[in-house]
């Protein structure tokens, strides 16, 4: 198998991801202006879906899971009346009412969405049914049962009604939630249909929108050092876990994936946590009894 090429630097772009690109073609598009050897994204966007998308680099790759399961907030405008296979404005419209919600049945229906719900991920989705992804067998005209799922949902709230066609709402919610099916759900639930016309993803755990980089401005700075700048630690993946400090004995330890000797800090026996040399990430494990036994170990030079 052909060795990756490229440089071996590690950290995090936040892009501010354009509609009409997938989250696959960002993540290429950042490898390509890095002249990244690795590079992995958390959390996928849909094609027409803007905001936040957090691109790994090299060793911070190995944070993206405690990203995924970050919480994250979304800013979405749901069109009314209208239901459509693919659950957004891509698709075909498959049923349509002329009822029109008021908004204070809209406010009260959304108190069903919140807290710990069951959702059913949309027939047009990464999700795998029998191995194959559901999206592929949608294509084909195929109907499928997909099952509920748990989601935590924060916050889900109505920020703004241009017309009676339409409402803006904004989410926070927790891993493996869709915006998708919480539009159908809510048009359902509302007796009228619904389906995403907008959707932005504001933030997601310590990275926001705001801080984003254009794609327009990687093309720009492409292999140049003022691009290598805009790269965050890696570190900051890990801002949801306790930080230990360790010596530079325990560093080496931990680096060999061997248990190393830790500086006792406000974690408990068993819990995750990751250890620290010099502010920089060592490893990431379980602490116990002064050491921390690693599952993962980060190479930095």
């Amino acid at each position: 198998m052909a060795r990756k090429t490229g440089r071996d630097i590690s950290g995090w772009l936040i892009v501010d991801k354009p509609a009409g690109m997938t989250s696959t073609s960002v993540v290429n598009k950042v490898r390509w202006a890095l002249s990244a050897r690795k590079a992995g994204h958390a959390g996928t966007l849909d094609p027409e879906a803007t905001g936040v998308l957090a691109v790994a680099l090299g060793e911070a790759t190995k944070t993206v899971p405690f990203i995924t399961e970050a919480l994250k907030a979304y800013r979405f405008t749901v069109r009314l009346g209208q239901a459509t296979n693919t659950d957004d404005a891509e698709g075909e419209v498959i049923a349509s009412s002329d009822l029109r919600p008021s908004d204070e049945e809209i406010k009260e229906a959304l108190h069903a969405f919140a807290g710990d719900i069951m959702q059913v991920p949309p027939q047009f989705s990464a999700v795998k049914i029998d191995g194959e992804r559901a999206y592929k067998r949608a294509r084909d005209g195929e109907t499928m049962e997909i099952e509920a799922r748990p989601l935590l949902v924060e916050e889900l709230v109505m920020t703004g009604r241009p017309d009676a066609d339409h409402v803006e709402l904004e989410m926070t919610c927790g891993k493996g939630g869709y915006v998708r099916s919480i539009a159908r759900d809510l048009g359902a639930a509302l007796g009228c249909h619904g389906h995403v016309l907008r959707l932005r993803r504001i933030w997601s755990g310590p990275f926001d929108a705001a801080d984003g980089i254009t794609v327009e401005q990687i093309d720009a700075l492409a292999r140049t050092p003022e691009l290598d700048e805009r790269l965050l630690p890696l570190e900051i993946g890990l801002a949801d876990l306790p930080e230990l400090r360790c010596t530079p004995e325990g560093a080496a330890r931990l680096r060999n994936g061997n248990p190393g000797m830790v500086i006792p800090g406000e974690v408990e026996y068993g819990e995750e946590a990751w250890a620290s040399l010099d502010g920089r990430a060592v490893a990431v494990g379980i602490y116990r009894a002064g050491e921390l036994h690693p599952s993962r170990v980060f190479v930095q030079g």
